[in-house]
């Protein structure tokens, strides 16, 4: 029953406009989306579709200014949001107008709009700011790197907030624009093709350009002198690949790997199924770190990678992330056993195709490689806990699951998941448990002892369960061990890519006091 109230026309007038107006419909959006391991990361109330960041960098005095247009599309009614930057701001504008903003914590800025945001509704938010990157630290720890002629962001699980404000979780995928203007003689490297450069007036501007949907972490910003070489695949993609002048002793082994890039991406084509992403290639900084990271598109690494001559492992690891991790991304930092035992566990098939060992091989090497007591069997692959998120347990038990799987399904079900699973997801975010299901779907197996088994238990699988479900167990037809783990009698024989996938165990060691056995990838922050 609808009841009719009788009141003068203008005290009508006033509470229709009053209502979509009070203070008690709207809210501030949350500090943090909601990640298990980093609270603080990330931002609720809103989602972004769109980046343009015009960038003016000084290699000589590591001083950035930027310019930041943020597309989004509120998710409740907005009182205030934040968004992640550590750099100083100068004004703050939603949908126009002069907003209100302040600084919290480690790296918010707290933004409030002059006029409240209604639900679903489309806004533009511009950041004005200016800083040197590498004078800002969150416990100490910074995700920017100088260098002799420049700098570099490249981090995970965050460097965006050295670099530009953002909504800082995988979870908040979104294009980007990125437009960089450099001393004349130097260069900007990012992601994506690159849109166009020019130069005036003793400066160079660079302009890139992702079209799909990418991570904040997986943004990166690259200034220095750099040979680049580029091409185009077969189905015409752009490559562009960058090489620091002075790499020295490393710059031969360095191009003999990133290179290849075109090679790897194809052949990974045929195990995960069409590249995800409108450019290909890789860049080579003068920095002293030893990891590499799948930034998108474009990833980097370090020139220690490359000190023991051309290792084609770490790119087929790091193009593999394109799919398993950029492509399909984590929805809670927890996930990154689908990001990492895959990337690794696509080291193991390189390593098959190039006749140098095949997975099961490598598989059976790995298990007999530690005894049950030691520590790396406590690690849970599945949810390895922020302190060992990048714990060599994911990587290498991680690919364990994997061959795991395959010898409990068959090549056939195996290889349709491994290129399924990127389509299903594609652009999106995904659980372990997604996989997990999908994996049942494809196979019409149960498959959650399985998982259980080899992402989960912390101990090591006992022999009789590793011949069920492991490495030792009969091997499918596209492999050639004849010694399975779980056979004492026999140690298994190093396979000849070993050594070289080894050497990327600190692929992801990222500088934070960690080897690869107790943890890698420094926390930005969180």
């Amino acid at each position: 029953m609808h009841r009719r109230i009788i009141v003068p026309s203008a005290l009508a007038a006033s509470l229709t406009l009053a209502i979509p107006a009070s203070a008690a419909d709207f809210s501030p959006g949350a500090p943090g989306i909601g990640d298990s391991y980093y609270p603080a990361s990330g931002n609720g109330g809103y989602d972004v579709s769109h980046y343009d960041l015009r960038l003016k960098y000084e290699p000589a005095t590591d001083l950035l200014e930027g310019t930041a247009t943020i597309l989004a599309t509120t998710e409740q009614n907005l009182s205030r949001f934040n968004l992640d930057l550590g750099l100083k701001v100068s004004e703050v504008r939603v949908n126009g107008r002069v907003a209100k903003f302040a600084a919290s914590g480690a790296h918010e800025l707290e933004v409030t709009p002059a006029v409240p945001l209604e639900r679903n509704r489309e806004i533009s938010v511009v950041v004005r700011y200016a800083g040197k990157p590498s004078e800002f630290k969150v416990d100490g720890w910074s995700a920017w790197a100088r260098t002799p002629d420049g700098g570099v962001a490249a981090q995970e699980p965050d460097s965006a907030v050295w670099w530009f404000p953002s909504n800082d979780h995988p979870l908040d995928k979104a294009t980007f624009d990125v437009s960089v203007s450099v001393p004349a003689g130097h260069q900007a490297i990012s992601n994506g093709v690159l849109q166009s450069q020019s130069t005036a007036l003793g400066r160079t501007r660079f302009n890139w350009r992702s079209d799909k949907p990418q991570a904040t972490y997986l943004a990166t910003l690259a200034v220095g002198k750099f040979d680049i070489t580029t091409d185009r695949t077969a189905n015409g993609l752009p490559v562009l690949n960058a090489y620091s002048k002075d790499l020295g002793a490393h710059a031969g082994a360095a191009r003999a790997s990133i290179e290849r890039t075109t090679e790897v991406a194809e052949w990974l084509e045929t195990v995960f199924g069409p590249y995800p992403f409108n450019s290909l290639g890789g860049y080579v900084p003068n920095v002293t770190s030893g990891f590499a990271l799948e930034t998108q598109t474009r990833p980097f690494y370090s020139p220690r990678q490359f000190a023991n001559g051309a290792n084609v492992s770490v790119v087929v690891h790091e193009l593999a992330h394109q799919w398993y991790g950029d492509s399909v991304s984590v929805r809670d930092w927890k996930d990154i056993w689908i990001n990492e035992g895959f990337a690794r566990y696509s080291q193991w098939l390189w390593s098959e195709k190039e006749g140098e060992g095949t997975a099961q091989e490598l598989a059976d090497y790995v298990y007999a490689l530690r005894g049950a007591d030691d520590p790396f069997w406590t690690v849970k692959p599945g949810d390895p806990g922020p302190e060992n998120q990048f714990h060599g347990a994911v990587y290498d038990r991680g690919a364990l699951a994997l061959q795991a799987l395959r010898n409990e399904i068959g090549d056939e079900d195996f290889f349709a998941i491994l290129r399924g699973w990127p389509k299903q997801f594609a652009y999106g975010n995904a659980r372990v448990a997604d996989f997990v299901r999908y994996a049942e779907r494809v196979s019409g197996e149960p498959l959650a002892e399985l998982f259980d088994t080899w992402l989960y238990e912390p101990s090591k699988p006992a022999a009789p369960a590793a011949a069920a479900a492991g490495p030792s167990a009969p091997a499918a037809p596209r492999t050639t061990a004849k010694a399975g783990a779980g056979a004492k009698a026999t140690k298994p024989v190093q396979p000849k890519s070993w050594k070289k996938i080894a050497a990327t165990n600190t692929v992801h060691d990222h500088e934070r006091g960690h080897d690869h056995e107790s943890g890698h990838k420094g926390h930005g922050g969180h």
